[in-house]
């Protein structure tokens, strides 16, 4: 263990196991309501998987959208996120979710000093269903100087790499080939960070400001105590520390754990973009002492590529996001035929990775490839490449599409009259097939300067052409330790475990199987955060915590 900051004790009030978003909110409320409070760190860096995602947070009925004038109410979030979740969720982690996350954002903001931009125009992903709203529910970190605020500590904060730039400036600058990338390179070199670094930045300098001592390297293998109460922690090396009140295990998911992964989740995971650390430890401790377990079927999908990056010295997938949803480029599967609407939300689509063809005992859809011409890479690139570069090893290219179509082993003729549908169809604006282009969602993230009628279809018309393999990826699991809406945790009889808080992707998620929109990751991650740390320091959930009698908080 190696304290980074704070005091080294033996005993604190508070122990909070992992350090991602959820992890970090609980730490900050319970430490900026008079709690002391120790950060433990698997790995040798902070943030966890929050530190490399958007940072964007789903909530609903937020103040910044009432600020906007948007009308929004818990009733229609819930009406929405049931229909998202396909009845599968518990109500009462909904509940605790939808009602305590406007409190949360008011929290983190006014005691916690985390500021936040609000997406006006971002819709939910799913505009069919009702309860749905066509924006306001999102809202994402405002640019966060890390190195002003925390000096020497900033270098242990866990990055992706990526430029700081809002989702904001996303939406004005468009393509990535229109960024401004002299004046982001300044900012990186001033120290500025946006996205989920900006996030957990703002709360690690909150944590540090309320007096939370934080420690990496700090691997925690057991609690101690046992399903009638927990009363500290057991590191890797066998040090025993103290949690006069409780502990919060908010160690990750356990999506790189890949006998784990196989045996629980529903459907094979091929790539990740979550940090190597998350390998299920917090499950596992949790199970130990009689936990119940729930959800442990479900990931964060996501369509994914990979494409040589590494995380901790471990390949990672890279997120596809523009790289199907913008005109000009479109899906194909093992068949060489399209087979969803390629801009739809990524947890979604990565669904239809996850297809099987039981009379011939195979995938249905995969391998599948990202098929775009020589037009799109000029205009748009695809992530970091640029029309003009060599072409990188991740890419396969050809002159023709018959070509194409040999190299990624699909039928030379199928391909060709898929994109001949496709791009007669791009020219009218339109696509039967699976109705590209026909939600606000879909909308959102096409070009809005496109040529053609529709911002999310254009034509595949100039070689050469260009594939990339699609895999089933996420950014994490997303159940696990079960809790009541308190974040308590639960044993397999489903009473509490005095002591012992759970939040994030160790835990089970409110949303169930459901992604109703951007933020829906982080929105009740932090939310339940917020309310194990109130919990544990004893006060009431509130814009402004209000002390309680009990350390017990209402659900």
């Amino acid at each position: 263990m190696r304290i980074l900051t704070g005091e080294e004790r033996s005993r604190y009030d508070v122990v909070v196991v992992g350090s991602g978003a959820g992890a970090l909110t609980a730490a900050a409320t319970a430490a900026a309501e008079g709690r002391t409070v120790l950060v433990l760190e698997k790995s040798s860096l902070l943030g966890g998987t929050s530190a490399v995602s958007g940072g964007m947070l789903w909530i609903v009925d937020n103040h910044y959208a009432q600020a906007a004038g948007r009308t929004d109410s818990i009733e229609e979030g819930r009406r929405y996120v049931e229909s998202v979740a396909r009845g599968r969720g518990r109500s009462e982690l909904l509940h605790a979710a939808l009602e305590h996350g406007s409190q949360m954002l008011r929290y983190v903001e006014s005691a916690l000093g985390v500021r936040f931009i609000l997406l006006d125009d971002f819709p939910d992903y799913r505009q069919d269903l009702p309860g749905a709203a066509t924006g306001g529910r999102t809202v994402e970190p405002q640019l966060f100087n890390q190195r002003a605020a925390l000096g020497e500590l900033a270098d242990h904060v866990r990055s992706d790499g990526r430029a700081p730039y809002t989702m904001a400036e996303y939406e004005d600058w468009g393509a990535f080939t229109n960024f401004p990338w002299a004046e982001l390179a300044a900012r990186t070199e001033a120290g500025e960070t946006a996205k989920g670094h900006a996030l957990v930045s703002m709360l690690i300098t909150a944590g540090v400001r309320a007096g939370v001592t934080f420690a990496v390297d700090a691997r925690v293998t057991a609690l101690l105590g046992d399903a009638s109460g927990v009363h500290g922690v057991r590191l890797e090396d066998g040090a025993e520390i103290e949690a006069s009140t409780g502990v919060v295990i908010a160690s990750g998911g356990f999506e790189w754990d890949k006998a784990l992964a196989d045996s629980l989740l529903a459907s094979r995971l091929y790539t990740m973009c979550s940090p190597p650390s998350n390998t299920g430890d917090g499950l596992r401790m949790a199970q130990r002492i009689g936990s119940m377990t729930r959800g442990t079927r479900e990931a964060w999908w996501a369509p994914m590529s990979i494409t040589g990056t590494l995380r901790d010295g471990e390949s990672v997938g890279s997120l596809l996001r523009f790289e199907r949803q913008g005109p000009g480029s479109i899906m194909v599967n093992r068949h060489g035929v399209r087979f969803a609407n390629e801009a739809q939300n990524y947890n979604d689509l990565a669904r239809c990775l996850q297809s099987w063809d039981s009379p011939n005992n195979q995938t249905l859809n995969t391998p599948a490839h990202v098929v775009f011409d020589q037009a799109y890479l000029r205009s748009y690139g695809i992530l970091d490449h640029r029309a003009g570069q060599p072409t990188p090893d991740y890419l396969i290219e050809a002159p023709t599409l018959g070509e194409l179509a040999v190299r990624i082993g699909v039928p030379a003729d199928a391909l060709e009259a898929t994109v001949a549908r496709f791009n007669e169809n791009a020219r009218a604006g339109v696509d039967p097939d699976f109705g590209r282009g026909e939600s606000a969602y879909d909308r959102y993230w096409g070009d809005a300067a496109n040529a053609w009628p529709n911002p999310s279809l254009g034509p595949l018309t100039e070689g050469p052409f260009y594939a990339m393999e699609v895999v089933n990826g996420a950014f994490g699991t997303n159940g696990g330790v079960a809790t009541d809406g308190q974040a308590r945790v639960l044993t397999v009889d489903g009473e509490p475990i005095p002591g012992l808080y759970a939040a994030g992707n160790v835990s089970e998620n409110a949303y169930a199987a459901g992604y109703p929109g951007a933020g829906a990751t982080l929105g009740p991650i932090m939310t339940m955060g917020f309310v194990a740390g109130c919990g544990l320091a004893g006060v009431k959930p509130g814009p402004t915590a209000e002390r309680a009698a009990s350390a017990e908080v209402p659900a």
